[in-house]
């Protein structure tokens, strides 16, 4: 789908990019190629055969930082096909809503890694770990988990395309969170934690915190991983 989109050019919107494929032009090459486009000026369709060759250039260089940089935050998922192989599916819990961070999980779509506040959480090897990626999944990320992570830990995501599920799902009829959205899809939880919501993981948290008992760390690790983990069931959706 990236090499089909035309709404990174300047000036580009829907309309636009929808006119353009209706005229047979559904990717870069079929535009560089074109001699003339209905509705762009031979003026600007050279400057956008130059932009284009820079993004057809980032892509070959897998430079995902580019195209965060000229994507609209909407148009995001338009990403994921490309850099899917290196995304990080990333969730976190709190204490409160907006409040102190007890739990970030990451998936690499294979294995999970869970930092837990006061025993393994370090932000150094955390933000070195987060380099690696070329692009973030979430959902609700884009006004929850990295505005929180922004508040305490500034920086520490890489400026890499941020798919903020929620968002596409919505545009897709499926409103709602995460557990909503699984149950629509027919996604399965582990039966430890299904019955679980996200206030649970915050009463999990402070059972844990007031009375030391490690069962109920366990069981909101587990639940975070679940969030996680079915994150890829529904990017890949």
């Amino acid at each position: 789908m990236l090499e089909s989109s035309f709404i990174i050019l300047e000036r580009v919107g829907p309309k636009l990019e929808r006119s353009i494929w209706q005229q047979g032009i559904v990717t870069w090459n079929h535009f560089l190629r074109s001699e003339r486009i209905r509705g762009i000026s031979p003026k600007r369709k050279s400057y956008y055969n130059r932009m284009l060759l820079l993004a057809r250039s980032a892509l070959n260089n897998y430079n995902s930082e580019y195209f965060a940089e000229i994507l609209p935050k909407s148009e995001v998922w338009r990403c994921y096909n490309a850099f899917k192989e290196d995304a990080v599916y990333l969730d976190i819990e709190t204490s409160g809503k907006y409040t102190d961070i007890t739990v970030i999980g990451l998936f690499d779509g294979i294995r999970t890694m869970t930092m837990i506040k006061g025993i393994n959480l370090d932000i150094r090897l955390l933000k070195k770990h987060l380099r690696k990626y070329k692009m973030i999944v979430t959902y609700n990320g884009l006004t929850f988990d990295s505005v929180v992570l922004e508040r305490y830990y500034p920086n520490l995501l890489p400026k890499v395309p941020h798919f903020d599920l929620r968002f596409a799902c919505e545009r897709l009829g499926l409103k709602g969170g995460l557990k909503a959205v699984e149950r629509r899809l027919g996604i399965k939880r582990a039966e430890i934690v299904e019955d679980m919501l996200g206030e649970d993981a915050v009463y999990l948290w402070n059972a844990y915190i007031n009375t030391g008992n490690r069962r109920h760390l366990h069981k909101l690790v587990a639940y975070n991983e679940e969030d996680t983990i079915n994150l890829k069931a529904i990017a890949e959706y």
